[in-house]
């Protein structure tokens, strides 16, 4: 396309201003003049951008909304057609009297009865250019294949975003995309994944360590504060008496420590240092023939019958399994856990799918804490992101749910990371089950399609104002295709995400019931789930 082809496309006129408030306006629309384009080839559809001139600049808008105020029972060319336009942003014209470069935002409005035009594609990609700044390639405009989208790489990560959609919209693979955009052009990124379902391992086969229990995850029972521990080891049904017991034992076996390396006994129930689990249970056989009263042994005999349960339970082996001696591994953990050097694996994949359910909220509380706790005693920060996938799941609305420390943690991310070069991607199907405040704190977000009223009121509520409009297309978009707006783009959006090969995209398909009800089922199938169950190992070796 010629430079006279885009001149004749950017005057193709569709009506004309009727109404104007501060951040939308009203056209009323004309037919298209078929020496200049056909209805056929210029549809005003929903999502279309729109161009107006004001007295210093050309404004922009966004069609979200067409109706016909007054209809007649047939179609006719009198009947008053409306489109309703929210204002995105403009391009002032300068003394030379070219146009400047797009910006956010409008300084001057148009004036009633002011031609409204439909964007030419060299306007898309005057408004869509890729900013001067730090970016990543991440898929097309909805409007125009041909233009590219980008996110604004240290606008998202130096702050927190979210992406959020239904099941089966194309969450897993819209998160691997923004990663691998991201981690081809800095490969010295440090990010943690929290994957429950195993399914991001394909996605990043060569850029990923992959961590899960039985194969290279190590959090031994001594990184555990209090409230972690006594939510492995006693429940959500915990007895005080026994949470108290079990404290007092924890801190004489860390006290026994300090003693043998010669500290000063300064540190408390909380301070991340080793000790001996046979050290606990030699303080609780103490305590309990000090007692006084046989009726309060239960106690003890109850407690010392828990972790001996733990430590011999394989599905526990990652927290209590045996080693022959008791290592300081704390900064050996810390560093395979935040790619602390990157070693050519940015991506840390914590494959959590084989984690007991009733602690896989005390193992993420472990993971982010460690995570913001040493990025705040560090003299110069190693900026890290965490992609909490079912974020909802950890941290939930429900305050009887969840556990709470695993809560705070996240939100403490959310409320300080930034300052510390901590940043958080917040993963949900269901936003509306999400704690209060963790998806507000989201600079940007990625919005799929969702159905839910009540979700969609939540994403509607945590995105800017003037991206109102195009929310209203949440339930209508397709497998990969979001809606992006905040900080991390350089204008509100709706992207289709880039496909990514076959051999790279996340394992979270839905099952093919036809494809497998076809063939008949082998008996060593179950054995082999069995062998799995009993070993605590979900995957094969």
């Amino acid at each position: 396309m010629d430079g006279s082809d885009i001149g004749a496309l950017s005057d193709v006129r569709i009506g004309r201003i009727i109404a104007v408030s501060a951040s939308q306006a009203v056209a009323l629309l004309e037919r298209c003049d078929p020496s200049s384009a056909s209805e056929r080839d210029w549809p005003v559809e929903m999502g279309a951008l729109v161009k107006m001139q004001t007295r210093v600049s050309t404004v922009y808008g966004m069609v979200s909304g067409l109706r016909v105020p007054l209809p007649n029972l047939s179609p006719s060319d009198q009947e008053l057609k409306v489109i309703e336009l929210e204002l995105a942003g403009e391009t002032l014209r300068e003394e030379n009297g070219e146009q400047g470069a797009f910006r956010r935002g409008v300084s001057a409005h148009p004036a009633l009865d002011e031609p409204v035009y439909l964007a030419s594609p060299a306007d898309l990609a005057q408004v869509y250019a890729r900013p001067s700044v730090a970016t990543a390639r991440i898929g097309t405009l909805h409007q125009d294949s041909a233009v590219p989208a980008y996110i604004l790489t240290n606008e998202l990560f130096g702050k927190h975003f979210s992406i959020v959609g239904t099941t089966g919209s194309g969450k897993s693979c819209v998160v691997a995309t923004i990663l691998s955009a991201v981690i081809e052009r800095n490969p010295n990124a440090h990010v943690m994944l929290i994957d429950p379902h195993g399914e991001y391992a394909a996605a990043f086969s060569d850029q990923g360590l992959v961590l899960s229990p039985g194969d290279g995850l190590h959090l031994p029972y001594w990184l555990f504060n209090f409230e972690e521990i006594v939510e492995i080891v006693l429940g959500s049904d915990r007895q005080p008496e026994q949470a108290k017991i079990l404290g007092d034992a924890i801190l004489a076996a860390k006290q026994a420590y300090f003693a043998k390396q010669g500290l000063d006994k300064t540190g408390t129930v909380d301070t991340p240092v080793p000790y001996r689990m046979s050290e606990v249970l030699r303080h609780l056989d103490v305590a309990m023939g000090a007692l006084d009263r046989p009726e309060n042994v239960g106690a003890f005999q109850g407690l010392q019958q828990r972790l001996q349960t733990l430590q011999s339970d394989a599905r526990y082996a990652f927290v209590f399994g045996q080693r022959l001696t008791v290592r300081d591994e704390l900064t050996a953990i810390i560093a395979q856990l935040l790619r602390i050097p990157v070693d050519g694996k940015p991506i840390t994949i914590l494959d959590v799918s084989g984690i007991p359910s009733e602690v896989l909220n005390v193992v993420v509380s472990v993971l982010c804490r460690l995570t913001f706790d040493f990025a705040l005693w560090s003299d110069s920060p190693v900026p890290v992101t965490i992609v909490c996938e079912e974020a909802h799941r950890y941290a939930p609305r429900d305050t009887g749910l969840g556990f709470e420390p695993a809560k705070r943690a996240l939100s403490r991310i959310a409320k300080e990371g930034r300052k510390y070069g901590v940043s958080l991607c917040v993963v949900t199907q269901r936003p509306s089950d999400l704690a209060p405040g963790l998806l507000s704190e989201c600079n940007t977000i990625f919005a799929l399609r969702m159905t839910n009223h009540d979700d969609q009121e939540i994403v509607r509520g945590a995105v800017p104002e003037a991206s109102h409009g195009l929310m209203n297309f949440l339930p209508a978009l397709r497998n990969g295709e979001a809606i992006a707006a905040g900080e991390g783009v350089s204008m509100p959006m709706r992207v289709c995400f880039d496909t990514l090969p076959d051999e790279r995209r996340p394992r979270s398909a839905t099952a093919s019931f036809t494809g497998a009800w076809s063939e008949d089922s082998e008996a060593s199938q179950v054995e082999r789930a069995v062998e799995r169950w009993r070993r605590g190992v979900r995957h094969a070796a």
